[in-house]
């Protein structure tokens, strides 16, 4: 029977499938590391007090790249170039979603429009990634080889999450409500499409390299597109709401360490 425990399971016990894994969560996580970097060095100067806490989202997205490239060098395995259609970040910038490379590799100073951007992005693909986070966690918690990368890596993602939440609604306590819902709307419709084909790429590549029957790809990729049916048909609205969080100031300190991994 097929379940989101034995599908992982099945991708972890097997060299190959892990090495694809990892070196896509691997790039993906650094690549959101380099990002916040940028930012935190281009954030106007009415807004400088939140730069520590950019710098802090980019360093944990750095310490999950390593964690990751780690558990593959644990295994004696390297990591492997990352097919485009699986690259979940570059998807998203693709369609528009984030603040576009060009202007985070110039030195213009960015704007507070800018920001809520960045922050509406945050929003709703940490709300995914705390989420996929949380459904590892539950099944994997205790793995002698997973585990503590799970647990940690978990606990980081609720944090940008709240961190994410609390920003966006002091901006909105300064006036950019309509902004903001208008983002969060643009960015959630747009990630879950993304979310869709990187899925449906990622159970293609998996399904060749575990030699998966027709019959089991077909019924993995009808899941992946009944979820997309979900969200679209209203499951987006879970990404695009804010409340005031439980973790306040999630970001407001240094980035934990990982020596074991790193």
């Amino acid at each position: 029977m097929l379940s989101a425990k034995s599908l992982f399971q099945e991708i972890l016990d097997h060299d190959e499938s892990f090495r694809l894994f990892c070196s896509i969560a691997a790039s993906g996580e650094s690549q959101g590391g380099w990002e916040n970097a940028r930012i935190a060095a281009l954030v106007p100067r009415s807004e400088l007090a939140l730069a520590p806490k950019i710098t802090r989202h980019g360093a944990d997205e750095d310490k999950h790249g390593r964690i990751f490239n780690a558990l593959m060098k644990k295994r004696g395995l390297e990591p492997v170039e990352v097919p485009p259609e699986t690259d979940y970040t570059m998807l998203l910038e693709r369609h528009g979603i984030g603040l576009a490379h060009e202007k985070l590799k110039a030195e213009q100073p960015l704007t507070v429009p800018d920001i809520i951007t960045y922050l509406a992005h945050s929003r709703v693909t940490e709300q995914r990634a705390a989420e996929q986070m949380q459904m590892l966690r539950k099944y994997f918690a205790d793995h002698p080889d997973v585990g503590r990368a799970v647990r940690m890596i978990s606990s980081d993602e609720d944090n940008h999450l709240a961190y994410a939440h609390e920003e966006l609604l002091r901006f909105a306590r300064a006036g950019h409500g309509r902004l903001i819902q208008r983002t969060l709307r643009e960015c959630a419709l747009a990630e879950i499409r993304v979310y869709r084909d990187v899925s449906l790429a990622v159970m293609a590549h998996m399904g060749r390299v575990l030699g998966w029957s027709r019959a089991k790809s077909a019924a993995l990729a009808a899941g992946i597109h009944a979820v997309y049916l979900y969200e679209r048909l209203g499951g987006w609205r879970r990404m695009v709401g804010l409340r005031m969080p439980e973790r306040r100031d999630a970001l407001g300190g240094p980035a934990s360490a990982a020596p074991e991994f790193a």
